[in-house]
């Protein structure tokens, strides 16, 4: 039988109800910076092939390195990096059934996000 009504619902009512949390919120990061991680790992690689090939090369890379994009990039990679291990941290701590309420998931996300913050600005100032 055909739905008459189809025309008055909404098509997605989901959306109408959706709201993010802190622990969806963290779980997107850890995907986000493992990834940025990566393309870390490429331009440090990049910049290590550079110097083995040769000083033009090398020159190169170090300046973009060194350049105002490339501190930026370096920066929010130490940021990811801080990032993703206490992520994997607290995946560690769930894997043991421990924190797994939803008001306790909340509390860990807040914590490793503002913890990576300051160990980034701690790295960054003081290393």
């Amino acid at each position: 039988m055909a739905d008459v009504n189809r025309g008055n619902r909404p098509l997605s009512p989901h959306l109408s109800i959706y709201r993010w949390h802190i622990p969806m919120l963290t779980s997107i990061l850890t995907r986000i910076t493992g990834n940025a991680l990566i393309v870390t790992a490429i331009m440090v690689v990049w910049w290590f092939a550079a110097a083995a090939a040769g000083p033009e090369n090398f020159a190169v890379a170090d300046g973009f390195i060194r350049s105002w994009f490339g501190d930026l990039v370096l920066f929010f990679s130490v940021l990811g990096l801080w990032y993703h291990t206490l992520a994997g941290i607290r995946h560690l701590i769930w894997d043991e059934g421990k924190m797994l309420e939803l008001d306790k998931a909340e509390l860990l996300g807040q914590i490793i996000l503002i913890v990576s913050v300051l160990l980034t600005i701690f790295t960054v100032v003081v290393l």
